[in-house]
């Protein structure tokens, strides 16, 4: 397999995952955005999802700064919901560190999960999230 920085930002790696049995994107949190940077880098992380035909995603949010109710909104609407007209199949979610934050993100995740085409599970464990979004582990 391999591993590929596709994007990268401040506070946001994009890695691309490829020439397993499917294809992966990650979003690396690295830090805090603001709203304008953290849809910025989202819609660019979709971009690269359509360019490189993945169909799994991890999002490594153990780093990811405070996240504002509407941003969280926005990533349903913009991100979750075309994720599974991208064909994600598996979605991967490491949450963050920060207690208010894992509380707020891990909300949207439940309301918005039981609508989602693709299946959603939590990891605390980055190679075990990659081997399941990848394929490699049911």
């Amino acid at each position: 397999m391999t591993t590929s920085i596709v994007a990268s930002y401040p506070f946001l790696n994009l890695v691309l995952h490829s020439g397993g049995p499917r294809n992966v994107l990650e979003t690396e949190w690295l830090g805090f955005a603001g709203s304008a940077e953290f849809r910025a880098a989202l819609l660019e992380a979709l971009r690269q999802a359509r360019l490189h035909h993945v169909t799994g995603w991890v999002a490594d949010d153990r780093r990811l700064g405070a996240v504002r109710p509407k941003d969280l909104e926005w990533t349903h609407n913009e991100v979750l919901v075309p994720l599974g007209e991208l064909g994600v199949l598996r979605f991967a979610h490491l949450e963050s560190e920060e207690v208010l934050n894992r509380i707020t993100i891990d909300g949207m995740y439940q309301r918005s999960v039981p609508g989602l085409p693709y299946e959603f599970r939590h990891f605390t464990s980055l190679p075990e999230a990659r081997a399941w979004a990848v394929g490699l582990v049911d």
